[in-house]
């Protein structure tokens, strides 16, 4: 709260913001008909150039900005993905080559041409660049050195080839991703230096073709979108979109009552009640694709046996945290993949049965457990730790709590130094494999290994048999056949693998009602404002 003035003033909006008093008889946020204001955390963003983005706020500017070959209707996440810059496309027999039919007619921001040969340098410039989020592309083996052969543009059209077959859904899920972005060569090069293709000037510009484009981007502080009248979907009803960076839940609730602000993303559960009935607010609650797990180190040597592994997942009060201090933010789930994902499950074997956990510690012979337990210094995740520890204790086991940054838990559990992990993962792309490929997927377990970004490596965990099955999956073709190959894999993950999967994250968002149309993304993409209408 201390915070307010600071936040309720500034250069973006002026006298137009002014401190208003909340009126007798409630009316619409005060906002300008055309303008979409909202409030979120958004000090993650550390670029806007979509070869780079890897953080949930850089994504939801980035869908906003920069049309893919394809992409997902904001208004029937339902159907799955679907045509973008790319009208149409083809698979080869053998399955490695997809051939995209460009969509004539669509311009950049600068007024230039989307053609095949903008598409060839976007996808190879992320390969080029080998940014953190690249490896969404380059696991289908395209290389710097190679990518002269297996990403060419040929008149209208665009192929890529990978180094084997996989199934086609796979690779155009991936397409959908933040580094899909297509962006524009002309504009980018003129904006070289140094050779880094663009890279420093599309760290704070943008050069899309999507519905808006980027006016200014203040870090920790604001993000302003202008329409693009040109958007070859049509014009934008909200000609300008301003994120405001508000990092305390009571300052976005103040500023969403006196009508500062249209939405307010980070409303915790109290202030959620607290808007709750207000006339002119209206709450939505929208299943996003976060998952909160615990996880067991298994170069621990308790830890490591099955029959622990199993009483801790008994040792969750998984239904007492969920209609508690997580209520309408976390629903239980207990399987890695997200709901809304192809081949999720709905099962959820565990409850929380001290007796039955003690059974089975007593069985594998262990009393007395002492272990610490890792977690980032996030309320929702504290608290959670701090159940975990009481549950724990009741069946014999002391929970030792080492809160600390993001960075430096982060950093001690890809080292494999922690005993127990509690912690929460979002998808990098909205295929099955995004999931199955870390949770499921070691190949190789060795310390030298260094797989750091394979969940199961990072708990020292050999999945056996899955991690071929996860291989399975990725390359097959038939839909139906796909998803029950996923929906098997995480049947046998839940039975003995050392994670409990406990929650999925609710977004709740504040609104004033006359705000119509806006979607977070669901569980598989991130926000699109183009549809919103007052």
């Amino acid at each position: 709260m201390k915070k307010l003035q600071k936040f309720a003033a500034g250069a973006i909006f002026g006298a137009l913001m002014g401190t208003m008093a909340i009126p007798a008889t409630p009316v619409f946020a005060e906002t300008p008909p055309d303008m979409l204001v909202i409030a979120n955390r958004i000090d993650d963003i550390t670029t806007l150039d979509p070869a780079e983005s890897f953080e949930f706020a850089g994504s939801d500017v980035i869908r906003n900005v920069y049309g893919r070959l394809v992409n997902f209707d904001p208004l029937d996440l339902d159907k799955g993905y679907e045509p973008d810059l790319a009208e149409s496309w083809a698979v080869s027999e053998d399955g490695r080559t997809i051939t995209f039919n460009i969509r004539e007619g669509v311009k950049f921001h600068s007024g230039n041409p989307v053609t095949a040969e903008d598409v060839e340098f976007s996808l190879r410039r992320v390969i080029t660049l080998a940014k953190t989020p690249s490896f969404i592309l380059t696991q289908f083996g395209f290389t710097p050195e190679n990518v002269g052969e297996t990403i060419v543009a040929d008149g209208n059209t665009l192929k890529i080839t990978t180094d084997k077959k996989y199934a086609t859904s796979f690779v155009l899920n991936c397409l959908t991703a933040t580094v899909g972005g297509i962006v524009d060569k002309k504009q980018v090069m003129e904006n070289e230096k140094n050779g880094d293709l663009g890279n420093e000037w599309l760290k704070t510009n943008s050069a899309g073709s999507g519905a808006y484009k980027v006016v200014s981007w203040k870090p920790s502080e604001s993000v302003t979108l202008q329409s693009n009248d040109d958007f070859y979907l049509g014009a934008p009803a909200m000609k300008r979109v301003i994120v405001r960076h508000i990092q305390e839940s009571a300052t976005q609730r103040l500023l969403l009552e006196k009508g500062d602000i249209d939405v307010a993303r980070n409303l915790n559960p109290e202030d959620v009640a607290g808007i709750s009935g207000k006339e002119g607010i209206e709450v939505d609650s929208e299943l996003r694709g976060r998952l909160m797990y615990v996880s067991l180190n298994q170069n621990h040597p308790v830890l490591s046996n099955p029959k622990v592994v199993e009483a801790i997942k008994y040792l969750i009060d998984y239904k007492g945290m969920q209609d508690s201090f997580l209520n309408g933010q976390y629903t239980i789930h207990q399987s890695f993949l997200p709901k809304t994902y192809l081949g999720a499950i709905d099962d959820k074997p565990y409850t929380l049965d001290v007796e039955k956990a003690k059974a089975l510690l007593k069985e594998a012979g262990v009393e007395n457990l002492e272990v610490e337990a890792g977690v980032r210094e996030a309320q929702e995740r504290v608290e959670i730790a701090q159940s975990l520890q009481n549950t724990f204790g009741q069946a014999g086991i002391k929970l030792n709590i080492t809160i600390g940054t993001g960075k430096q838990t982060l950093t001690r559990y890809r080292a494999r130094d922690l005993d127990v992990y509690i912690g929460a993962w979002g998808p990098d792309y909205p295929d099955p494999q995004t999931n199955a490929g870390t949770f499921a997927y070691n190949p190789d377990n060795s310390e030298e290994a260094k797989a750091t970004g394979l969940l199961a490596w990072r708990n020292a965990w050999n999945p056996g048999d899955l991690t071929a099955k996860t291989e399975a999956a990725v390359i097959e073709g038939d839909r139906d056949v796909r998803k029950k190959m996923y929906e098997d894999i995480q049947h046998e993950f839940q039975a003995k693998a050392p994670f409990a999967v406990m929650f999925q994250k609710i977004e709740q968002t504040g609104r004033w009602s006359n705000v119509k149309n806006l979607n977070l993304g669901g569980a598989i993409t991130a926000v699109a404002y183009w549809p919103v209408t007052k």
